[in-house]
């Protein structure tokens, strides 16, 4: 064996070489191994990716697929002081902008005074919007066409309908699918129901939005609807032509079926 084949052969404990040999966690450099290069930062996280690319192209050459159960950098302290360095810079960019650009101050309330319009967060729209769907509220003609539950009442009860739905969602879709190419349905789902977080929201704001409230109502069901078909439709497409063979070959991160 030559001088040369040696070297190919040698176990790097930084992933630049040995011909994309890894080695073990055991023979990882230590802390204070680490903590003696003048370098710092930087050469740690040029480490970090060199060896993330050197493991997954060694792995794509070398099989059909890629597994994602590969070696890396322990979490502490390399990924700890990656991301806290990470963390620490938009931190700072948020102080700084909270220190440059402080919110005006708006007059304190009137306990006294009623508002006029009365909002929850903004956040909160969606769940404020479905408390008012009482024109979905049937009257029964069994009841002498009187209301089976309160209009208030139905609202929180499709609260929790949805909040429900959202939850069990995971649970319902066991797929393997990693991208919405694969599986249309349920990204067509996904997309429906974020379009019809903000109609929903949009009508808790009705009268903040200069449009008829009647039509306002009918586009909070109906456009959450057409979003859902397009995009289904969109995917679907997607699924026959070229592009998603293509990617279908570049993202293969399971092993086949």
């Amino acid at each position: 064996m030559s001088d040369n084949d040696t070297n190919d052969d040698e176990v790097r404990t930084d992933g630049s070489g040995g011909g994309g040999i890894v080695a073990p966690d055991d023979e990882t450099p230590t802390w204070s191994e680490r903590k003696q290069r003048s370098q710092g930062l930087s050469r740690l996280t040029y480490e970090y990716f060199e060896r993330a690319r050197r493991e997954d192209q060694d792995l794509r050459q070398q099989s059909d697929y890629v597994e994602r159960d590969v070696l890396a950098f322990p979490a502490w302290p390399h990924e700890m002081i990656r991301n806290l360095a990470l963390t620490s810079f938009f931190v700072g960019m948020i102080l700084f902008l909270s220190a440059t650009l402080p919110p005006e101050m708006p007059n304190p309330a009137n306990s006294a005074v009623t508002p006029a319009i009365i909002l929850p967060d903004w956040y909160l729209y969606w769940s404020f919007g479905l408390l008012k769907l009482g024109p979905l509220n049937p009257n029964l003609a069994i009841l002498g066409g009187a209301k089976l539950m309160a209009d208030r009442t139905y609202g929180v009860l499709a609260n929790v309908v949805v909040v429900g739905f959202v939850a069990i969602v995971p649970f319902i879709n066991k797929g393997s699918a990693r991208r919405p190419v694969e599986q249309p349905f349920w990204a067509a789902v996904g997309m429906a129901g974020v379009i019809f977080s903000l109609t929903i929201a949009a009508l808790s704001i009705k009268n903040l939005i200069p449009m008829d409230s009647h039509l306002l109502f009918d586009l909070t069901f109906l456009v959450p609807i057409v979003a859902g078909t397009i995009t289904y439709a969109v995917l679907k497409t997607m699924r026959e032509g070229y592009m998603f063979d293509l990617n279908r070959r570049y993202y293969r991160l399971r092993p086949p079926k």
